[in-house]
């Protein structure tokens, strides 16, 4: 067999024992923008219009905590946790970017969720002010450590989670906070949740 020959063999021996390229996967379809018909009106009244109508989404009340680098407790009232994910175990919760108190936290690494009971509208004040202001929310506040993370657990509280600072991504002028549990437990059973609806409190009835 000739050189020729024997390259025209070694081609066909490849052919056959080369397998064949995979296809390629299928292109998924773009998403489909927002038309301009489907936006909301761009005005000075849309954060207002925003606030009325999402008022109307019924929410818990937690308070976040944690213990800062100088073994100060910090926190802040939160509407906006909630559980993610069961393996691995995970919450979320959400904080304006703005928050004095979230740095702190953030430093810590992990925080403990406060069920806030029904009876607690006022401690929940309390935690809504900023920490900018100076005020000291823990002066008058029962609290114990997580037995984890030391992150104070709130007394009275319907329950706490406590967690480690599993992923922090953005959300526009939000801050979107992951935590993975690592304790929990339920503290009380005698009283319903703090319920905030259209700007004010509330609690369930039977």
């Amino acid at each position: 067999m000739g050189h020729e020959g024997m390259a025209v063999a070694a081609v066909r021996y490849l052919r056959t024992a080369t397998p064949a390229a995979p296809e390629p996967a299928p292109v998924p379809a773009p998403l489909r923008a927002v038309g301009p018909d489907e936006r909301l009106p761009a005005s000075a009244d849309q954060p207002l219009l925003l606030r009325a109508v999402l008022g109307h989404f019924c929410t818990g009340v937690t308070v976040i905590t944690a213990l800062a680098e100088d073994g100060s407790p910090v926190g802040f009232a939160c509407q906006s946790f909630s559980s993610l994910s069961l393996e691995p175990p995970l919450v979320s919760f959400n904080v304006a970017r703005t928050s004095a108190s979230w740095p702190r936290i953030a430093h810590a690494g992990s925080f403990c969720v406060s069920v806030l009971a029904a009876d607690q509208g006022g401690l929940c004040r309390t935690f809504a002010v900023s920490s900018a202001s100076g005020a000291d929310k823990f002066a008058e506040v029962d609290w114990t450590p997580s037995p984890g993370t030391g992150s104070p657990r709130i007394g009275g509280a319907l329950a706490w989670i406590d967690c480690t600072i599993h992923a922090v991504h953005t959300g526009g002028d939000h801050l979107i906070v992951l935590g993975r549990i690592c304790d929990l437990a339920v503290q009380r059973a005698d009283t319903g949740p703090l319920l905030f609806y259209r700007g004010a409190f509330g609690e369930l009835t039977p």
